[in-house]
């Protein structure tokens, strides 16, 4: 697949190796530490978790055939984007863990009812980052024999191929690239405001956003990001949008700069102005303090007052993007 470049997205930077965002981002506050962070997630309220069982619908994804462009949420961040017989995966993580450990950071029941052995064939597995939370090595091992290409930022391949993925599958792509899968999927990487890394390894891969024109329908794909003014210019470059897929969950007052507020998510999507936000990054993993369902309470009472349809639908319900919304506050 042929790149090109998009002069008015600015491309990466590197200094001594290692990747940098746009604006100053700090990983921590100043009143933030780590060891705050570790002795807050010893007294991490039981609100963090649920209760009781996630509610999910558990589709045959081997029989789904679907003519218009279809959203499927696994919880978390991964999910499926199907159209004529065309699958893309984003993020997959079906360990049940979102750690290098087994017993760490476990998916909450309900949330782990889909497995890698469940997906279709995927002809398209797009990447954000490299963090375990989206990008887990059991899932890639297990689909690299169903899965055709692979799209991701700048070095996250050598993660692949460290895992057995064929080089030949790889396109690597810089913040402002461009190529077209297919005449009908367009891809284009544009930045993010987070970091990467996998172990004690920090930023020496890159961390994206996408715009993602699927047959006939721009979709911005947010990945893990904090509020930043790289939104205004892919925006300028890019809006409106049909669909806004963007992280809601797992912030925290400690770090503030690479993770959104619920109420900045809503921001984030009238700049882009975009007419549909499906709200991701939430109700798999506890990550953060925050009560688990206080992210969709807290968006969805913001966005009272917004033009911006706000999706919400269950763990592997199909949603028929632009017809067939579900709004149901199934977390509640």
């Amino acid at each position: 697949m042929r790149k090109s470049k998009n002069p008015n997205i600015p491309s990466s930077i590197q200094i001594d190796g290692v990747f940098q965002n746009i604006e100053d981002t700090p990983q921590l506050s100043k009143d933030g530490s780590y060891t705050k962070i570790l002795k807050e997630s010893f007294k991490r309220p039981k609100e963090a978790n649920p209760s009781v069982e996630i509610p999910h619908v558990f589709t045959n994804l081997q029989s789904l055939r679907a003519e218009k462009p279809t959203f499927v949420w696994f919880g978390h961040s991964s999910y499926l984007l199907s159209c004529k017989g065309f699958n893309l995966l984003m993020d997959p993580v079906f360990s049940g863990s979102a750690s290098p450990f087994s017993f760490m950071i476990k998916a909450y029941k309900g949330a782990d009812v889909y497995k890698a052995e469940d997906m279709p064939n995927i002809d398209l597995h797009l990447q954000s980052h490299n963090h375990y939370d989206h990008l887990d090595k059991d899932s890639v091992q297990k689909l690299t024999y169903k899965t055709s290409t692979y799209v991701v930022p700048e070095k996250v391949d050598e993660d692949l191929k460290r895992w057995g993925v064929s080089p030949e599958k790889i396109t690597v792509l810089d913040w402002g690239e461009t190529i077209h899968v297919s005449k009908d999927v367009k891809i284009t990487a544009t930045p993010a405001r987070h970091f990467s890394g996998r172990g004690l390894k920090r930023n020496t891969s890159l961390w994206a956003s996408y715009v993602l024109e699927f047959y006939g329908m721009k979709i911005f794909i947010g990945g893990d990001s904090g509020f930043g003014n790289h939104f205004k210019t892919i925006a300028d470059e890019f809006a409106p949008f049909d669909i806004a897929i963007l992280e809601c969950g797992q912030y925290g007052k400690y770090w503030p700069y690479i993770h959104t507020q619920p109420e900045e998510t809503l921001q984030v999507a009238e700049i882009l102005k975009a007419e549909v936000l499906i709200p991701v990054h939430h109700s798999k993993f506890t990550l953060a303090n925050h009560p688990w369902n206080e992210s969709l309470n807290r968006l969805t009472t913001a966005g009272e007052t917004s033009q911006v349809k706000i999706v919400t639908p269950k763990i592997g319900e199909v949603v028929t993007l632009k017809e067939d919304f579900p709004y149901e506050k199934w977390w509640n």
